[in-house]
């Protein structure tokens, strides 16, 4: 049992990634994947086109207060260091896992000067929150916490396979507002979710003229697992059916982005977006478990010791196991749930200064408003809903147009897993080819095991410009 949450810690390591922040992206207008996280921003192309499943792939990793250096790096022993990370660390702290995979994109302006743009992408979204309270009952065991209540409800976690169908629309209103509006339709291939969790698990003397010296309580229990696409899984071919729920086959939802951009200055620019407003309506192939109420197990006689004790310790956790499975009523159910996408916010405010290019504020690149300047300056803000909370980051970014076919973007980003994040994204195109590059954590790339967050995003389109 020892080793085997020592390999679960250092699997949640090395998987645990940052959620889905992409601050390099935002704003960077070179790129057409920009319009993805602000529908609202200004885009000055004719059209595009995404290569088939590499216009844009997108992984991000870390966790928040810890990283695999605090286990694995450096002198010392191995479980101390895991003792000592097991108390450091809070229930807020949390390992997720975003990746994403661009399978169509394209765009086109119309006649009447709207930017309409669409395509498909598949996406993975986990997160798992740190329940410290059973870490610690499960590493160090209850012999030196009798009468403690362990907060069961520290328990919280969701998971999310999808495909996204997407369609939006982009109009500068006037010469100062840019607006976009994007809809979405979801298609949930495998989603569970366990949040909103109650309930304590504490150990007590029992009375004297009790059978039991110990008797372990389960109290105001109110714990639910629901889930949908998994429980009939292996039922037929496993390949056929993910892909039949990917193609609308699954269970479907709806939501929406909505964005702007408005220049306060000819150099002074504002933008926001609120990206994922909806939600996904799980009606078929579901599998809810939920336990209620209060339990005694009195059936362990001893307290079962720390799981740095050895491996000697299974016996007691078995035998508590089958004691909770025996004792605690566990109801099974089929019923339809809702579950709201995690809604994302950016806003943002840049400076433009340098060089004009072609030609000032009569630019053609940039349709009359305003001057296209070749560097910008600036601050952005990022927020996302979480089951425990908005998780929300800081970043300051510099722009700048290298040459007409190279432009750049650098980025130092403050977050719940690092306070020195430095990025850097850089966007090409010759002859009409495109190829942009986004990576995060720069400083951390010479030794990774210490790296917190990591995120690699990248991809190929044909775009247009108007000129």
């Amino acid at each position: 049992m020892k080793h085997v949450i020592f390999i679960l810690l250092a699997t949640c390591l090395s998987l645990g990634a940052w959620a889905q922040n992409k601050q390099i992206l935002y704003g960077f207008e070179d790129i057409p994947q920009s319009l993805l996280v602000n529908p609202g921003g200004k885009t000055q192309l004719q059209k595009h086109y995404g290569i088939p499943f590499f216009s844009q792939i997108h992984f991000n990793g870390g966790a928040s207060g810890i990283s695999a250096y605090d286990i694995f790096g450096g002198s010392g022993d191995i479980n101390e260091k895991i003792d000592n990370k097991i108390f450091e660390m809070e229930e807020t702290d949390f390992f997720s896992v975003t990746q994403q995979l661009e399978i169509l994109s394209f765009g086109w302006r119309t006649q009447q000067d709207y930017y309409l743009s669409g395509g498909v992408y598949q996406e993975f979204d986990f997160i798992f929150y740190y329940p410290r309270d059973l870490a610690i009952l499960g590493w160090n065991g209850n012999q030196a916490y009798l009468d403690y209540e362990f907060d069961l409800g520290q328990l919280s976690t969701t998971g999310d396979l999808l495909t996204v169908y997407h369609f939006g629309a982009n109009k500068a209103l006037s010469n100062k507002l840019t607006v976009g509006l994007r809809a979405k339709f979801y298609s949930s291939i495998l989603s569970y979710r366990s949040v909103g969790n109650q309930g304590t698990f504490v150990t007590t003397r029992a009375d004297s003229d009790a059978e039991n010296i110990y008797e372990h309580r389960l109290q105001d229990i109110n714990m639910r697992v629901e889930t949908s696409g998994i429980a009939n899984l292996d039922e037929g071919p496993v390949g056929s059916k993910l892909l039949g729920r990917a193609l609308f086959g699954g269970n479907l939802g709806v939501g929406v982005d909505v964005g702007a951009t408005y220049d306060i200055t000819d150099r002074l620019q504002l933008s926001a977006s609120a990206l994922d407003v909806g939600a996904i309506f799980h009606t078929k192939n579901t599998e809810n478990y939920s336990a209620q109420g209060d339990y005694t197990l009195d059936g362990i006689e001893l307290l079962f010791p720390p799981l740095s004790a050895g491996d000697e310790t299974f016996p007691y956790y078995d035998n508590l196991e089958d004691e909770i499975l025996e004792e605690v009523a566990v109801d099974t159910t089929t019923n339809s749930y809702t579950q709201m996408r995690p809604m994302k916010l950016n806003g943002a405010l840049q400076y433009r200064f340098g060089k004009i290019l072609s030609g000032g504020v009569c630019d053609c690149r940039n349709m009359g408003k305003g001057a296209d300047r070749d560097q910008a300056i600036g601050v952005q803000f990022f927020s996302m809903a979480r089951p425990k909370g908005w998780q929300m980051a800081g970043t300051v970014f510099y722009y700048r147009r290298i040459f007409d076919f190279l432009s750049a973007k650098a980025t130092y980003t403050y977050d719940a897993y690092e306070t020195g994040n430095v990025g850097i994204g850089i966007s090409t195109t010759l002859n009409k080819f495109n190829f942009y590059l986004a990576v995060d954590n720069l400083l951390r790339y010479g030794n990774l095991a210490k790296a917190k967050s990591v995120s690699l995003q990248f991809g190929f389109n044909i775009k247009m410009d108007t000129e």
